[in-house]
């Protein structure tokens, strides 16, 4: 509904559909059926979750591959909280509330990573189908969830810092409602793993 399909449309104008495969869904159905219906459309070992509104730049999956080569990673997870990473264009309220849900995930969870509400990460194909099997969660502690899963699950996470920006065009879904339910999500994985 944002324009993105859209401008996907005309992408594979410019570049062909043998370089950008564009898989419509009917709806917006939630993140987590998005990462399976991709899945059925990846032909490659790896898959790369980013934005789609280029708040994630692709300049950074050079060092995501190189990364993960130079540990074998089942998971590369791009960081804004560590080395260089950072973020441009939120407010002060918005900043709060990302440190704040990575601090109680940290203190609670001790998931190994430093950045759970980040969503720009590079997979092995069957790392994330097993992980997808796994997990529960909806909406923002969906990303926190596919994290603390893969530790339960003895997989190995590296990390490479982002810079994230801001979305130009559209605005933030984040508010009372996704809070209170990153709250509960984060209180019940704390309970069950």
């Amino acid at each position: 509904p944002d324009g993105t399909q859209e401008g996907a449309e005309q992408l594979v104008k410019i570049y062909g559909p043998d370089k950008i495969l564009l898989r419509p869904r009917a709806k917006k159905l939630g993140l987590g059926t998005a990462y399976i219906h991709g899945m059925k459309h990846a032909t490659g070992n790896f898959i790369v979750i980013m934005d789609a509104d280029l708040s994630h730049h692709p300049k950074f999956i050079a060092e995501f591959i190189r990364k993960q080569k130079e540990g074998n990673f089942d998971i590369v997870s791009g960081t804004r909280y560590k080395g260089n990473g950072g973020v441009h264009g939120w407010d002060l309220k918005r900043k709060l509330i990302s440190r704040g849900a990575n601090f109680l995930t940290q203190v609670l969870l001790r998931p190994g990573a430093s950045d759970l509400t980040g969503s720009f990460r590079l997979y092995k194909k069957e790392v994330l189908q097993k992980l997808m099997e796994k997990c529960v969660s909806k909406g923002y502690v969906f990303q926190m969830e596919m994290i603390v899963r893969a530790r339960q699950l003895g997989y190995t996470i590296g990390e490479v810092p982002i810079s994230f920006v801001d979305r130009v065009y559209g605005e933030s879904k984040l508010g009372g409602n996704e809070i209170v339910s990153f709250l509960k999500g984060l209180l019940t994985l704390f309970a069950t793993t």
